[in-house]
Parts: structure tokens; C-alpha cells; sequence
């Protein structure tokens, strides 16, 4: 269950920036334009049809404010077909109904009102499938085999939870299959589409639901502690028994067969000794279980299929030094679509036809960066103040010494998530002004078993926040970081941190930037958008209770001690923003300046929780820049 508020909570943005001199950059020759960083991909999300004669993109529309809109071609031809024409945003995804018509999702200024829209492949009936105001719609089940309906969530009835309809795609017409009591948080079915697993949530504790049939009640199976996980991952392909993640009586999530019958788990299909294992990949064709996949400092594969393990290999030697992953197979799988990155890369689309053992190079998403100018992202490791091991990454500017470096310290959001390894173009474009950018999976942080997550509630700026400090005052003692030069930069939760850290630990950081953070725990839990609401009582114990634990979020709230404040802070806001209310950055600023101390502050009204449109993204990176400069620059 606290994987549900985990993947809610989450989100990847990001940056900051610094022009330094000496050897922290070889030449001013290499100083790379910050809109090469953050411009939109060539092209991206490359998929097959599921019978794979054609393959579909996104890349930006010229004509259309360069938002990302959806292409498709015959894998024959080099004749596209645009099929959206979005102006205002881009698409955030999209998926293939059946082999001639192709599903989408896009939002109203950042606003995650999520609509679902249709479209034939060549461009004929698209349809708003979800024509409501202020509803979030969700996918279920996309029912792959029946390509006329998917099954989709919508609040519409009751905006904090989700009722299940079956949605003609063609239509949009509706019906209801599943009314939500009011306490259902996700839903689940089997191979053959039918609803069959519920989990429900009263805040604190956790029931999995069972039926045999569609026809049958929803019946409690299974009831834990929201601190335990017994996470569904899909039916087996008899549909007789689960597939679950689970750390049920132990610390690290482990893969499990489940049975249904006595409700616990059965056969351990894979453990590992240091990190939680969620990832379970599966062959439909042949209807097997063909590995798993988890993450330590990098994301690692264990085959159980010699297919599958032979496929990965040799993948693997035609693309030497890369990380590769299957984005999708045809569904006979004989041709995949591979995609191919590294820390110095942002990726490369192929399209790999498997008979003929032949790959041919689709896209790369970011041509114009060069990967000699990029910088290496290193794993590292340090000890919190109280013993606990923290990993995290480092990123030395390409050229430097490594030594006595200006710093920018980049906190996750979440804080339930967690940074891995690889491209991120904020790190590399703050390494290419000279900076080094450290990132830390501070207590809390997901993937490294239940008491590393258990040991962040109600630590917000607290022992969470030391697992910062500590990391800076390694860099300092390993000589890496020049004391006065540092900066802490983050996103969400992560501008909370930042704001934590020039609060808290006032004499650390030369300046900072909040970008959509929270500034005040009770203002925060006060917003939370209805569709939380089943997690209530949960943040109640994982952050604080606001008249229970009124002194605690009181000490960890950086609004109210802004007196404490004395280093530079710029701040960016989303207008829109349905998670971090502007309200939140408001607040502080008008603290600030009641305090007679300017604070930078950005926001723009077309934008949610993060800035999605490129231009924005341009704005932002490059006011932050001009602070940064202002305040590291020596």
C-alpha cells in the first residue's frame, strides 16, 4: 500500500546552474547553451502496434509551440502521419488501443485533471473519451485483446475516490462495472480483463480484496499495517494465483507466488540481500515468468528464460557500454524496440527484429549533445551521524580536478522515491558550468528495505535533513566541496529540503532554490488534493499530525522560522500546481519581504507541479543560473 502513496508523491524535475573558471571546466569553448539541455527530444516514446506494422513517436510540432505530439508510420515507409495537433501542452503519454487507433492523456495547465482521448492512425475520430470538469481519469486496464473498450477509473462521482467504467474507445460511451464504497484506493484484474482484485485503505491499515468472480462481493483477504507491503503484480496466467512484492514479516520486498486461497505468500521467486525487488517481467506469448529486475546502484536483471537472458546479452554486445532495455515487444515477439543510455547520454531508439538478428537505430533523443563533453555520474557512499549507510551519486564537471569545487547539493522529491543512475539533464548541464551535483537517497528514500523507509516518519528536517548535512560535510572533509561555495537546490520535497537547510542549518549554503516546495507542514497537509484523501491518516503518521504532533511540525516548518534564513533563496512556482499549492511558495515570500529580504520568485501561470512547457523550462534554468552566478561565481 505505501507504494501507491510512494509512486503518488513522486516526481522527477530539476536544476540549477554555475559558470565557474580555473580548471573546473577545460574552456569556455565548452560551455553548452542551456536550451540543449532542455529542449524537447527529437523524438521519444518509440512503440510498436501490437501486431507491429507500424511504429509510433512523439516529437516536437514546429507548428505548434514545439509541445511533443504523437507520429506514426508503416515500418516500411518513411512517410509520418501527426495525429495530434496540441499547441498549448505536450501529450504526456499514449498508448495503442489495437492495431488502427491509439489512446492518449494530456492535463489543462499542469492542472492533473488527466483526460484520455482516441485517435485513428490516420488521424480520423479523435474523441475527448473523458469530457469532464475537475475529474482525474486513470487507466485500469487497457484490455489489449478486446481493442473496442479499456477499463478506466474516474472520480467523477465522488472526486476523492475512483469508480471503475468500461469505456468504448471508439464511443466514449460509459458503464459502470464497480462502484468504489469509499474506501478503495487501486483495483486490479486478471488476464482476461475481469475485476477481480480491490485494495482499500482507512489511512493506516491496508486490505486486499478478492472475488472469484465478477458476479461475486469483494471479500477481505488480507488486512496489514500500511507500514507492511503486499503489493499485487499480476495474476498468474491461469489466473489461479498471484504474482506479489512483498516485505510482509521481513525487511527487503521480495517476489512471491500468492495464494489466494489462504491469502499468503507462497513459492520466493527471487530476494536480494541489500534492496527491495518490485520488478517481474513476463512473457504473454508464452506465458511465463521470464526474470526479474531491481536496483542497487544501477538497475540489474535476473533471468529465469534462456530466451529472454540471450536476447538481453546480445543486445548488450551490440550496444557495448550502454544500459539496455526492451521498451516493448510485438506481441508474436519478433521485433522489439530497444532503448539504449548512460550517464552521459540521454538515449538511443532501435528497432530490433529478432529473427533476423538485425538493429537498426531509430532516434537519438538529444543528438546535438556531445557525450565527451558530458560528465560521469559515480555512485558513492557515506555514513549519516548516527551510523546508517547513505548512498547516493556524485557528478565531477568533465575536466576538473575534483577538488575544492563549487556544489550544488540536489535532494529527491518524494520524499518517498529515490534518485538512480544515468542521463539527467540538469546534472549534466550544471557539471558543464563547473559545478559539481550531488545527489543523496537520504533516509526514507525507497528501494533499500522497510527500516531505511520506516526511519523517516515524522523526520521531516529532522534526521532526514542530516542525512543532507552529513553528505555536505563529507564532500567539505573529503576536499571535493569548497565551504563557501555550496548551494542546495530541490524539487517538491526537495524544495522543502532546501528551505530545511537554509532554516536549519543556516552557516551550510551560500544561497538555494525552492522549486514548488512546501514551506509549512500544517499549510501542506491542509491542501492535499481530495483524491489523497485515503492517505490521510497515513501522512498523519509518516509526516506528523497537525494537532497531535502540533510542536514537531512546528519545529520542522520552515515558515515558521524564516528569521533563521540569511542565505539567498529563489524560488519557482507553478500557478496550477494541484500538490504543492502556490499558496506555499506565496507564503514564505511574503515572509521574506515582510523581512525587508528580496527572494527571486518565479511563477508561471500555465504550469502545475514542475514547468512541463520548453519554454518555461528555458526561463527557469536560466534565471537560476544568473542567481547562482551572483552568489557562487568567484
Amino acid at each position: 500500500m505505501i507504494k501507491n502513496v510512494i509512486l503518488i508523491l513522486t516526481i522527477i524535475i530539476g536544476g540549477c546552474t554555475n559558470m565557474s573558471i580555473s580548471k573546473e571546466v577545460e574552456t569556455k569553448s565548452n560551455i553548452i547553451p542551456l536550451e540543449d539541455f532542455f529542449k524537447s527530444p527529437e523524438k521519444a516514446d518509440f512503440n510498436l502496434s501490437p501486431e507491429g506494422n507500424y511504429i509510433s513517436y512523439m516529437k516536437p510540432w514546429e507548428e505548434g509551440n514545439r509541445r511533443m505530439n504523437i507520429y506514426v508510420k508503416k515500418m516500411d515507409s518513411n512517410e509520418e502521419i501527426r495525429l495530434t495537433s496540441e499547441k498549448d501542452r505536450s501529450i504526456y503519454g499514449y498508448l495503442w488501443l489495437s492495431e488502427t487507433r491509439i489512446a492518449y492523456v494530456k492535463d489543462e495547465g499542469g492542472d492533473e485533471n488527466i483526460h484520455i482521448f482516441a485517435v485513428n492512425i490516420d488521424g480520423t475520430n479523435e474523441i475527448d473519451l473523458t469530457p469532464f470538469e475537475d475529474i482525474k481519469a486513470q487507466l485500469v486496464d487497457d484490455l489489449e485483446d478486446d481493442p473496442k473498450y479499456m477499463l478506466i477509473g474516474l472520480n467523477k462521482r465522488d472526486k476523492r475516490i475512483h469508480d471503475v467504467y468500461r469505456l468504448n474507445v471508439e464511443t466514449g460511451e460509459l458503464d459502470m462495472v464497480a462502484e468504489n464504497p469509499g474506501n478503495i484506493s487501486s483495483w486490479m484484474t486478471d488476464h482476461e480483463g475481469r475485476l477481480r482484485i480491490a485494495t482499500t485503505s482507512d489511512g493506516v491499515n491496508t486490505s486486499m480484496l478478492y472475488r472469484e468472480n465478477e458476479s461475486d462481493e469483494f471479500k477481505v483477504m488480507l488486512t496489514t499495517n500500511f507500514k507492511e507491503s503486499v503489493s499485487p503484480l499480476f495474476f498468474s496466467f491461469d489466473n489461479t494465483y498471484l504474482y506479489v512484492s512483498s516485505n510482509r514479516n521481513r525487511d527487503k520486498s521480495a517476489i512471491f507466488t500468492f495464494n489466494l486461497d489462504n491469502a499468503k505468500e507462497d513459492k520466493l521467486i527471487f530476494e536480494h540481500p541489500e534492496v527491495d525487488v518490485y520488478g517481474l517481467i513476463s512473457s504473454k506469448k508464452r506465458k511465463i515468468i521470464t526474470g526479474v529486475s531491481y536496483y542497487t546502484d544501477k538497475n540489474n536483471y535476473q533471468f529465469f528464460d534462456d530466451w529472454r537472458r540471450d536476447l538481453q546479452i546480445n543486445l548488450e554486445k551490440k550496444l557495448e557500454g550502454l544500459e539496455v532495455r526492451i521498451a516493448n515487444l510485438s506481441k508474436d515477439e519478433t521485433k522489439a524496440i530497444v532503448m539504449a543510455f548512460s550517464d552521459k547520454s540521454r538515449g538511443t531508439y532501435y528497432y530490433y527484429d529478432i529473427l533476423k538478428d538485425e538493429i537498426t537505430k531509430l532516434a537519438d533523443l538529444s543528438p546535438w549533445l556531445k557525450e565527451d563533453l558530458m560528465s560521469e555520474m559515480k555512485p558513492v557512499k557515506y555514513k549519516s551521524r548516527d551510523g546508517l549507510i547513505i548512498n547516493g551519486y556524485l557528478t565531477i564537471p568533465n575536466g576538473s580536478d575534483g577538488k575544492n569545487l563549487p556544489v550544488v547539493v540536489n535532494p529527491h522529491g518524494g520524499p518517498w522515491a529515490r534518485d538512480t543512475w544515468g542521463f539527467n539533464s540538469e546534472i549534466q548541464y550544471l557539471a558543464n558550468k563547473g559545478y559539481a551535483v550531488f545527489q543523496m537517497n537520504f533516509r526514507g528514500s525507497t528501494g533499500y528495505g522497510r527500516n531505511f523507509l520506516e526511519l523517516s516518519f515524522k523526520q521531516w528536517g529532522k534526521t532526514m535533513q542530516d542525512d543532507i548535512t552529513d553528505g555536505v560535510n563529507w564532500l567539505i572533509e573529503e576536499g571535493i566541496a569548497d565551504p563557501d561555495r555550496i548551494a542546495i537546490y530541490g524539487a517538491s520535497y526537495g524544495g522543502y529540503a532546501t528551505l530545511a537547510g537554509l532554516t536549519f542549518t543556516p552557516d551550510l549554503y551560500a544561497c538555494g532554490v525552492d522549486y514548488v516546495g512546501v514551506s509549512s507542514l500544517f499549510t501542506f497537509m491542509e491542501s492535499m488534493p481530495p483524491y489523497w484523501e485515503l492517505y490521510r491518516e497515513m501522512m498523519y503518521e509518516m509526516v506528523g499530525h497537525p494537532e497531535k504532533d502540533k510542536d514537531l511540525l512546528a519545529s520542522a516548518s520552515p515558515l515558521l522560522h524564516i528569521d533563521k534564513i540569511k542565505a539567498p533563496l529563489f524560488i519557482a512556482q507553478g500557478a496550477n500546481d494541484p500538490r504543492v499549492k502556490k499558496s506555499e511558495s506565496d507564503q514564505i515570500v511574503a515572509a521574506l519581504k515582510e523581512k525587508n529580504i528580496d527572494v527571486p520568485y518565479m511563477v508561471k501561470d500555465n504550469e502545475g507541479h514542475g514547468f512541463y512547457n520548453e519554454e518555461n523550462r528555458f526561463d527557469f534554468y536560466r534565471e537560476m543560473g544568473e542567481f547562482l552566478d551572483k552568489y557562487l561565481k568567484k
